[in-house]
């Protein structure tokens, strides 16, 4: 079957080709440099404080220009260095512009970004910087400590920092430096070694002509290493070539069109681009076009999060249910004191979008909230329902363009299944990784025969949209019965009653070698539910088998930066408070 003969071609939007091939053979960098040539004015960053005063607040902008020029510099000056082809450099920054000048700089110097969380504890670093043996780390100085507390038992030899207050508008910088910088942590009174240098004297030593000239092979040499395994606890390095991140910008920037009557695109950068999510859908994606980025550092304050909205407009939120649910759900936005008016399209990924959650922000906004699917495999996106098409509830959308998808046998691996059948997700298509960084029998499990292999339970229908079941290593056996934990929350969330749901099996309490269902529910503001509710609201919904008879009330769920429920973690939870009794 040709590819433009799938079902889901048939119902791209207007506009949208079966293939966006031929994908152009060039590094990620291109971008930035191609749009600071067409577009030398065109501001790329709106950076404010967090609430300043009222509504309103002031901000400090950076052009493409502006951009590509301190990129250039910092390349230079990772170069001389001795930072090589190849090296692997790391990033330490919640979303602040000193992420996107590191980026682009540490690719011009034809090094690989190693993008790390900032809200990990310095052990966690340890563990990545050992792995991806980085001698270099770029990191604001909140977390210069850190950092340099294992500086011996890791290859960093030099670390560059940077204080969050450097692109603040010019008064409110002194401001803060006056006395906010030391209260927050920010301010370092000296440098630890005579290695470390701040970034702002890197960027002033040298000139962009300085820049190293670097032959990259963009189908072959990495652009990043993304560290994923966060939901299972076993951190792997996806490798991706410069090739697959452009291949995924195009395909993003193709499925949701510009506006009309929207001139002048803005993207809300409030997904962490450490996360591969919010750096290839927001960060990459934003250059691509040419659109500005409004820079939110922690999307956790919704009252910062909404001032940026009400503030600087922008256009397009590509977000998780959890925060699309957060803005529903705050006083703020009940009362009326903020718009959000100006949001004509989201993406929603990395969980389940409730239905109710969907309605409710887009009865907000007026915009359009679409349910996406990706993975750091795969960065980022792969499938997403349609902007003026039919969004299908529970659906993950249909495949982006030149991205091949079928349904295999979870029996023997190989097996393509009928329509509406369930099996392993598998697919294939020009943003994929080369592979897991010295994981040679992981990334052979992950990539066979030219197909990538995501561990997903899934099921097509036949319009050619795909409905997640659940992950593989999630599904659990009950009496002899396969259940999906994701379906069993799906059924909760719709109880009005319920504001978050993570269920995962546990051991059994009674049956030793067997496994039980459990639900861990945290209740909707100002609602009130019993455990014999729930399993009562569960009965005719689904299967005996699948309804959690172990329910816990709890205040909040253990989930990752992006949103997904760590059920890992809540098994863990449920072994310990067996023990302590």
């Amino acid at each position: 079957m040709k590819y433009s003969d799938k079902p889901w071609v048939k119902h791209y939007d207007e506009g949208i080709a079966a293939s966006l091939a031929p994908y152009p053979n060039k590094p990620v960098y291109a971008l930035l440099e191609e749009t600071a040539h067409k577009s030398p004015n065109q501001v790329a960053c709106f950076f404010a404080p967090r609430r300043l005063g009222p509504i309103g607040r002031p901000g400090n902008t950076l052009t493409y220009a502006q951009l590509n020029d301190l990129s250039d510099r910092l390349a230079a000056a990772l170069a001389a260095m001795g930072v090589k082809k190849g090296d692997r450099v790391a990033i330490v920054f919640p979303n602040i512009p000193q992420f996107v000048i590191s980026f682009f700089g540490i690719l011009k110097a034809g090094a690989v970004v190693v993008a790390m969380n900032p809200t990990y504890p310095p052990a966690k670093w340890e563990e990545q910087l050992n792995d991806c043996g980085s001698e270099v780390v770029i990191t604001m100085s909140r977390y210069y400590e850190g950092v340099n507390s294992i500086r011996k038992t890791t290859p960093v030899k030099k670390i560059i920092l940077s204080s969050v207050k450097e692109y603040f508008p010019g008064l409110i910088k002194t401001l803060y430096g006056l006395g906010g910088e030391k209260r927050a942590g920010d301010k370092v009174e000296a440098l630890a070694s005579p290695d470390d240098m701040w970034l702002q004297d890197a960027l002033a030593s040298y000139s962009s002509s300085q820049r190293p000239k670097i032959d990259l092979d963009p189908t072959k040499d990495t652009a990043i290493f993304q560290y994923t395994g966060g939901t299972t606890g076993v951190p792997k390095a996806a490798r991706a070539p410069h090739l697959a991140l452009v291949a995924n910008a195009i395909q993003l920037g193709a499925w949701l069109p510009k506006g009309q009557e929207h001139l002048d695109e803005k993207f809300l950068a409030a997904i962490p681009f450490f996360h591969v999510y919010g750096m290839v859908a927001v960060m990459i994606n934003a250059v691509n076009l040419g659109a500005s980025m409004v820079f939110v550092p922690n999307a956790r304050d919704i009252v910062d999060l909404l001032d940026n909205i009400h503030s600087f407009r922008p256009t397009l939120f590509m977000g998780v249910p959890a925060l699309y649910n957060a803005i529903n759900q705050h006083p703020s936005i009940k009362e009326g004191k903020y718009s959000l008016a100006s949001i004509r399209a989201c993406i929603s990924g990395s969980a389940p979008l409730a239905p109710e959650v969907k309605r409710r922000f887009e009865e907000l906004s007026g915009g359009k909230v679409m349910e996406g699917f990706g993975m750091s495999e795969a960065p980022t996106a792969t499938h997403c329902n349609p902007l003026n098409g039919v969004n299908k509830v529970g659906s993950i959308g249909l495949p982006f363009p030149d991205v091949e998808c079928k349904i295999i046998s979870l029996d023997d691996g190989k097996t393509e299944m009928e329509v509406g059948e369930i099996g392993e997700l598998v697919m294939r298509g020009p943003a994929m990784m080369t592979g897991y960084h010295n994981m040679p029998t992981e990334t052979a499990n992950m990539l066979r025969d030219g197909w990538l292999y995501t561990g997903d339970i899934a099921r097509m229908d036949e319009e050619g949209y795909f409905f997640i079941v659940d992950r593989k290593k999630d599904m659990a056996l009950i009496g002899g019965f396969n259940v999906y934990p994701a379906n069993v929350e799906k059924t909760l969330m719709q109880h009005e009653a319920v504001g978050d749901v993570g269920v995962a099996a546990v051991p059994h309490p009674e049956k030793a070698g067997q496994e039980a269902l459990k639900a861990w529910v945290v209740k909707a503001a100002g609602k009130e539910i019993t455990e014999k509710d729930l399993i009562a609201y569960c009965e005719g919904k689904l299967a005996p088998y699948e309804i959690p008879r172990r329910i816990e009330f709890v205040t909040e769920l253990p989930k990752t930066t992006v949103g997904k429920i760590l059920r890992r973690d809540l098994v863990k939870m449920e072994v310990e408070m067996r023990e302590k009794k």
